[in-house]
């Protein structure tokens, strides 16, 4: 193997441009909060983005399909405000969890999300810059994401402070 290290770069929740499967979004005043808090319009059209929770089966696929190594997690911040947070952790069909990734739309139809609800910190982090500064319920959402994907997040960040180490 020539490339050794291959990074990712993921949002703390999940963003769709345009039609098609979207499993963890939500229609809802939860979409719309993380909308509205993490600015999801398109720069060029400014059309508002699809926003659900984070999509860990998503994330699982475009992992294996693009060999990353490690990922970054940015707009962590986000989540600054809410009371829980949600991580869809499996499709469903039939009330049975789907073992692979869906390979077509069809595939996509009936589908329903398993998620993990994790308490929110109520706080800002916008000043942090440690990873072992930001409050326990941040550290954990990380972590949870980190061991569930099988993959290490080197780097955090928030949309407005810019990339953080978790190595130091």
């Amino acid at each position: 193997q020539l490339i050794k290290n291959v990074f990712g770069v993921m949002k703390a929740y999940t963003t769709k441009v345009g039609d098609g499967p979207y499993p963890t979004e939500q229609i809802n005043e939860v979409g719309e909060f993380l909308r509205k808090e993490g600015h999801e319009f398109g720069v060029t059209t400014g059309r508002p983005r699809r926003c659900g929770w984070f999509d860990l089966p998503a994330m699982k696929y475009t992992t294996m399909v693009n060999g990353y190594t490690a990922v970054a997690m940015t707009k962590i911040d986000i989540f600054d405000k809410m009371d829980e947070v949600k991580i869809g952790v499996s499709y469903l069909k039939n009330g049975v969890k789907m073992e692979h990734y869906p390979s077509s739309v069809k595939q996509f139809e009936g589908i329903e999300v398993e998620y993990i609800t994790l308490p929110g910190w109520k706080t800002s982090i916008s000043e942090i810059r440690k990873f072992e500064d930001l409050p326990q319920n941040c550290r954990h959402y990380i972590q949870i994401v980190e061991a569930m994907l099988g993959l290490p997040i080197r780097w955090w960040g928030g949309a407005q402070q810019g990339r953080h180490d978790l190595q130091g």
